[in-house]
């Protein structure tokens, strides 16, 4: 290999890695969630929130009214601005 394409290829190494730490600095987070066994205690913890049906496993969350509400062992009872920070979607099965 030549000096000078030894040269291209740490100039590309050191670009790439400029790529990274920049990126770096736009990192995602979710939002914790905080789950409650029951409504009333989600409705207790976000007063000025919409309470809605988290499924973990599907990983979507359903709203009061909607069939699924409030059913299967795989989900809990959290605040909607939680659950849209923790990058969940919203269910559209019951929304008619």
């Amino acid at each position: 290999m030549s000096r000078s394409g030894l040269g291209k290829w740490s100039g590309a190494v050191a670009c790439a890695g400029a790529m990274l730490v920049g990126a770096g600095g736009a990192e995602v987070s979710a939002t914790p969630l905080t789950p409650f066994r029951y409504e009333a205690q989600a409705q207790r913890h976000c007063p000025h929130d919409r309470v809605v049906w988290l499924d973990f496993r599907k990983g979507v969350y359903y709203r009061k009214g909607q069939k699924r509400y409030g059913q299967g062992f795989d989900g809990s009872f959290v605040c909607l601005s939680e659950a849209r920070g923790g990058f969940y979607r919203r269910s559209l099965l019951g929304l008619r």
